[in-house]
């Protein structure tokens, strides 16, 4: 088992619906598995504010924390040792200090907690 798992959900350009089963399906397959933070690769769009992907998988994930579903999500603009939800999270997935996005503030990741 390891506690990080990296999810790319933009690789075969679905729709923002087929994204966000896919998503929802790899959360059940992480926590299966025992995986503490899953990262999702979904793109930052080209549009220089967000695309689709980005924009309504976060909604997604905020109505997921809200229902109890993931602990957090940290967006990889955040995704920051200033951040204190991030410095809780290395503090149970130490691990995580080496992920290459910690301080790269990449609009194009988001990193999700799991329960």
């Amino acid at each position: 088992m390891f506690p990080i798992k990296t999810f790319n959900v933009e690789a075969d350009f679905p729709s923002l619906d087929d994204a966000r089963r896919l998503v929802i399906e790899e959360i059940r397959r992480a926590k299966r598995e025992g995986v503490r933070v899953l990262k999702i690769i979904h793109g930052y769009g080209s549009s220089g504010k967000g695309g689709k992907l980005c924009v309504g998988l976060r909604k997604s994930f905020a109505l997921r924390k809200k229902e109890g579903a993931i602990r957090e999500f940290i967006p990889g603009e955040n995704f920051s040792i200033f951040n204190p939800p991030v410095l809780s999270l290395l503090e149970v997935v130490p691990e995580l200090r080496g992920d290459p996005d910690l301080e790269a503030t990449n609009e194009g990741v988001t990193v999700l907690w799991l329960k």
